[in-house]
């Protein structure tokens, strides 16, 4: 009796959250991009890959790559998006499984970023300048050992996320209902402003409701999980050493730091920054994000007039 009360009550909460991800998948429907421009669509080794595209096509080309969370997308870049647009051709794309690209159930991994990112400089820009946030700095790099940069700006480049690879722990974030249900308590409302809270934004105040929705969205979106599932176990991250693959490099390389970040400290920064004879521009009041909360400053770097921020050599 007690093993079919059990039973029962195992089959009762397996229901109950398969019915909670049926709700939530519903009221997210479909949602439109944050960045203003020209939507469009490049074909990538099966995906339909959505990017945002603004801005005189005779302009110097710039390519905007997010960084990668649990509701990741281009929209990360919207601060600045539009005043980079005045003097750039910019070009944001949503990475494979994220935003409004197509979210297949592969195992994601840090090689198919990183080939993404080198293909999709090569076939949509010459000499660019490269803006990757976070673990996509790491992808970029490595890209730029391949094709023709004119620079890369890297904010918080890093290497490692999670740590060690883990294997039950990708399976089970993307086992049906229950992985998802699980997914889905980290891309609530509440999780979204938690996680900005203690590693995003100095200033909360500069975390929209806007913002919020939006990545609520986005996360909420079918097969939302998969590219999600692979990052928390590890797969992400690349192999190579950041520091010596920068350090390899022809091309100028400047890194753009939070001085209060504390997933990838200012100390690693400055560590990183000279083993690659790099620039390394420091945002005060700042975590993960200067870019979102100094979008002014931020647009100064990438326009090579800094003026109002520390800059190391």
């Amino acid at each position: 009796m007690k093993l079919r009360k059990a039973l029962g009550a195992v089959v009762g909460a397996v229901g109950a959250t398969a019915a909670a991800n049926r709700v939530l998948q519903s009221r997210a429907g479909a949602f439109e991009p944050m960045l203003d421009g020209e939507q469009g669509t490049y074909r990538w080794r099966g995906f339909d890959i959505a990017y945002t595209e603004a801005g005189d096509p005779s302009d110097p080309d710039l390519v905007l790559f997010h960084g990668i969370n649990a509701a990741a997308s281009s929209h990360e870049f919207h601060t600045v998006f539009d005043t980079l647009a005045e003097e750039y051709h910019v070009i944001a794309p949503d990475l494979p499984g994220f935003g409004h690209t197509d979210r297949p159930p592969l195992l994601y991994s840090a090689s198919l970023y990183t080939a993404f990112v080198r293909d999709f400089i090569e076939d949509n820009t010459a000499d660019a300048t490269v803006v990757a946030s976070s673990l996509t700095g790491a992808y970029a790099a490595s890209a730029a050992q391949e094709v023709n940069v004119e620079e890369l700006v890297l904010i918080c480049p890093t290497d490692t996320s999670m740590g060690n690879r883990t294997v039950w722990l990708r399976s089970l974030l993307r086992a049906p209902v229950i992985g998802e249900g699980i997914y889905n308590l980290t891309v609530s409302k509440a999780s979204i402003r938690h996680f900005h809270a203690d590693h995003g934004y100095y200033d909360m105040d500069n975390l929209t409701e806007d913002v919020v929705d939006y990545e609520w969205q986005s996360g909420h979106q079918p097969g939302a999980r998969f590219a999600p599932a692979s990052f928390v176990s590890g797969f992400l991250d690349p192999e190579d050493d950041l520091g010596e693959v920068l350090a390899g490099l022809d091309v100028p390389v400047t890194m753009v730091w939070g001085e209060d970040a504390d997933i990838t400290p200012l100390s690693k920064g400055r560590d990183m920054a000279e083993q690659a004879d790099a620039m390394l521009v420091v945002f005060g009041d700042s975590l993960l994000l200067p870019h979102v909360e100094h979008p002014g400053e931020f647009v100064d770097v990438v326009r090579d007039r800094v003026t109002s921020v520390t800059v190391e050599n």
